[in-house]
């Protein structure tokens, strides 16, 4: 297995969901073999991904210093699905632009420039040993498996979520078509707190499903179950921060970014768990 770029520059615009700017990201070919994250609008701010400084709040943040480009899991769950490790990634703000909510536009424009691959080999990390992390009543249980399989389970005391379980085996194809065009949710209730802390300011109804205590209120549904089909999306971007393909099932249980990222940090801190292959 090689490492791989894409063939072309792919830019897009779109604002914001926790900032509420106006963004443009561009993503560029590379031959480095890494992904690296360039603020354009800051002198010389040049960050890698990496699970030590990234920080969850309401999003993953990677994080350098007193400066941070977040909202990165869509973007990373897709360039982790097309196996793409060697990019530019220039933004010219702190956020990567949300776009309609879901990864559906970083899946087409990848398809569009096209995919090239490089000399250099890849390590694939597999898990060779159970084990489990628990946050009250959260958890992300791992165990060896012949592939990258993923199941969530959510629960939410609305009509139109209450609770949702699926399990898949990721690859290209059904990421394209049944991850990613999934998107970001939130309650109609928690908005004024939300803003009140500097988060989701960038909010819409066209890049978020909106939910009140009756259901969703700017429908349809791109799936029945698309709330559950985000959570896997955002579990993808999260676990793609290790920077390896990944052998091995990964059964989360109303977790979220925080408990994505402390399993993230245990495999990087016990590699007694995992082998290259």
């Amino acid at each position: 297995m090689v490492k791989k770029t894409i063939l072309k520059d792919i830019c897009m615009s779109g604002i914001g969901i926790h900032s509420g700017e106006d963004i443009d990201l561009c993503l560029k070919p590379s031959f480095s073999g890494e992904i690296v994250f360039c603020r354009t609008d800051l002198v010389n701010f040049m960050i890698r991904p990496d699970p030590r400084n990234v920080d969850a709040k309401n999003s993953s943040c990677i994080v350098s210093g007193n400066q941070k480009v977040r909202t990165v899991e869509h973007l990373m769950a897709s360039l982790y699905a097309f196996g793409l490790d060697s990019l530019i990634v220039e933004v010219n703000a702190e956020e990567i632009p949300i776009m309609d909510g879901s990864a559906a536009h970083f899946v087409s424009s990848i398809y569009e420039a096209g995919i090239q691959s490089l000399t250099e080999q890849k390590k694939v990390i597999k898990i060779i040993e159970p084990f489990i992390i628990e946050e009250v009543d959260s958890s992300i249980s791992v165990s060896p498996d012949t592939a990258f399989v993923i199941s969530y389970l959510i629960e939410f005391d609305n009509p139109a979520i209450q609770r949702q379980e699926l399990k898949i085996s990721v690859n290209e194809e059904n990421f394209s078509t049944e991850i990613a065009p999934a998107r970001t949710f939130g309650f109609l209730k928690d908005a004024s707190n939300l803003k009140a802390q500097g988060l989701a300011l960038g909010a819409s109804m066209e890049n978020t499903i909106v939910l009140d205590e009756n259901g969703v209120i700017n429908g349809p549904l791109r799936f029945p179950d698309e709330f559950v089909r985000h959570k896997i999306l955002d579990l993808i971007g999260d676990l793609s921060l290790l920077g390896f393909p990944l052998i091995g099932y990964f059964k989360a249980e109303k977790a979220g970014h925080n408990l994505h990222l402390k399993v993230v940090r245990f495999l990087l801190d016990n590699p007694e768990y995992w082998t290259y292959v």
